[in-house]
């Protein structure tokens, strides 16, 4: 699941990244209670917010739109410039559909940037973030959650602004690939 932001002037884009951190993370010497997301919006210069879902908690329309808050107050007050001019690209998950989801953006004047059906390879967080994340996390013994959620909130900040400008540039091809194809599936560069 994926979700972007851009402003409308500027190349500056935002992104959501969706991760579940599952079994194949985990430590086999202290079993982790459950599994846990973590949201991560970030544009052409950076991360602009962090957050993991709480345990247990549905990643439901009505939890979406309270992440969109979090994420509407954090642009106001980290990305000033473009505060009320940025454009959310979010895929097609149900809870990013759901009518309540578009009555939010539409009553706070967010406006949504279509996402093509069946199209993981539009995501920026699936092909960009989530790549760097899984190589880092493949084969370490984390023990708990909270081990996890520190590491992946370093190697978070070890990105640097040429990583999210790369993500971004081949968003910008990956959107361009889509219109070529005229909307049809495709893998990777296999137009």
């Amino acid at each position: 699941m994926g979700v972007r932001l851009r402003s409308r002037d500027q190349t500056a884009t935002y992104g959501m990244a969706h991760k579940k951190f599952s079994s194949s993370e985990e430590s086999t010497h202290e079993q982790i209670q459950g599994e846990n997301y973590g949201y991560c919006f970030f544009d052409s210069c950076g991360i602009v917010h962090k957050e993991f879902v709480p345990p247990g908690q549905t990643v439901n329309h009505s939890f979406y739109k309270d992440v969109l808050e979090r994420l509407r107050k954090q642009v106001q007050q980290v990305r000033t410039d473009i505060a009320d001019d940025w454009v959310l690209h979010h895929d097609n998950a149900p809870a990013h559909t759901a009518l309540s989801i578009r009555e939010f953006l539409a009553k706070k004047n967010i406006p949504v940037l279509p996402h093509p059906p069946y199209s993981p390879d539009v995501a920026a967080c699936d092909f960009c973030l989530f790549s760097k994340l899984k190589s880092k996390l493949k084969g370490h013994h984390f023990g708990t959650m909270e081990n996890i959620k520190k590491f992946v909130t370093d190697e978070l900040h070890t990105l640097t602004e040429n990583d999210f400008r790369y993500c971004y540039d081949q968003w910008k091809k990956h959107r361009n690939d889509c219109v070529t194809s005229q909307g049809s599936y495709f893998e990777g560069d296999n137009l």
